[in-house]
């Protein structure tokens, strides 16, 4: 048996990698992720070439297949899968995805060629510690969902307030028992072959700063409840506030990990995509900086994170967050003071205003609870 020793895990949000050279864009923070025994993140949109579109979102394009090697060589060994537009380029999307994945020695949880596939935890063994991840769909479209002999993502089903379908720019509002059972179920079965269990959920309103959805604090706390030794949040673009739940961190929105595209441009020649790059500056109120052509996301997006857990040799945790500047078109770099000091503020002040307990963030990035 080996013995268990100190642990690193760093965490981040969103990855969409569109453009040429990965490994540029990533470079900025590579050097946090590589200094980590473990390096997680959640990767949106599938890498294929398959021109594929599903109906029932606004469809991504599929990602340079190569550019899953530049992920693998930042640092990254174990990515989240289950989101929004995961399934945008079908079933071979995945399937291309998937295999380019294990082709990169990374290993992946949250999408798959049927639900079992989909729901089965990703598991590495670091320091004398297996480590699972669990990866879960929160916002829809249901087309994208897994199903038994359906290629797509693992889900978590929540309720809308008007019984509408379940999609991004739904009234997403309760948690649903059919959803308390998944995550009981599948926590269950990770911790039989796990010593930590992290659950990733795709979750939240885009798009705007520090306001959670109804249904997200109680999904968060029932995989607590379940078992999951912490919840990592992602979908919004934007980071959101950190609380903790018996002790364990739920890290509620990491916003972009590294997000880089032109498919957020209204001049483009895709009709939907188009129309919604114009549609969001209505629905959320901003314009996005020209200057930053390959990240239009919201002002106070380039206020950016990385979150580290660390693992002692008696399992006490620590939770620090990274801070990290987006600097134009979109590149994320390790912010330096007093940009980091910024970003630690505004953590603390998100936190806040989300009705969230309130938190403290030391000039190390420790995460402490006020």
């Amino acid at each position: 048996m080996v013995e268990a020793r100190s642990l690193s895990i760093v965490l981040a949000g969103d990855l969409v990698l569109d453009e040429p050279d990965g490994a540029y864009w990533l470079a900025g923070i590579a050097p946090a992720l590589r200094a980590a025994d473990l390096a997680i993140g959640h990767l949106e949109v599938p890498h294929t070439i398959c021109g594929a579109e599903l109906a029932g979102d606004v469809p991504a394009p599929g990602a340079p297949p190569e550019n899953l090697a530049s992920i693998a060589e930042a640092g990254f060994a174990m990515l989240s899968l289950a989101g929004n537009h995961i399934a945008d380029c079908g079933a071979q999307g995945i399937a291309d995805t998937c295999a380019g994945l294990a082709a990169c020695g990374v290993a992946f949880a949250g999408a798959g060629q049927d639900l079992a596939e989909a729901r089965r935890p990703a598991i590495v063994t670091r320091n004398g510690r297996r480590v699972a991840l669990l990866s879960y769909n929160c916002v829809g479209p249901e087309a994208a969902w897994a199903a038994p002999a359906r290629a797509g993502c693992a889900y978590l089903p929540i309720a809308t307030a008007d019984g509408s379908p379940i999609a991004p720019t739904a009234p997403l509002e309760a948690m649903t028992d059919a959803a308390r059972e998944i995550l009981a179920d599948d926590i269950a079965s990770a911790r039989a072959q796990a010593d930590i269990v992290l659950v990733a959920l795709h979750k939240g309103i885009v798009h705007t700063p520090a306001k959670l959805a109804p249904y997200e604090r109680a999904v968060a706390h029932a995989a607590i409840d379940a078992g999951a030794d912490a919840v990592i949040g992602h979908h919004a673009h934007i980071i959101r506030g950190i609380e903790f739940h018996r002790g364990k961190p739920i890290l509620h929105g990491l916003g972009n990990g590294c997000v880089v595209t032109r498919a957020l441009s209204p001049s483009q020649n895709h009709p939907a995509r188009a129309a919604w790059a114009e549609r969001r500056k209505v629905l959320f109120g901003f314009e996005p900086d020209p200057a930053y052509s390959l990240a239009p996301f919201h002002p106070e997006a380039v206020n950016a994170m990385l979150v580290r857990l660390d693992y002692t040799d008696d399992a006490v945790l620590s939770v620090s967050m990274i801070a990290v500047d987006v600097k134009p078109p979109g590149r994320p770099v390790l912010a330096a003071e007093p940009r980091a000091g910024e970003i630690r503020k505004y953590l603390e002040a998100i936190t806040i205003a989300a009705g969230l307990p309130p938190i403290r963030v030391d000039r190390a990035g420790r995460v402490i609870a006020a």
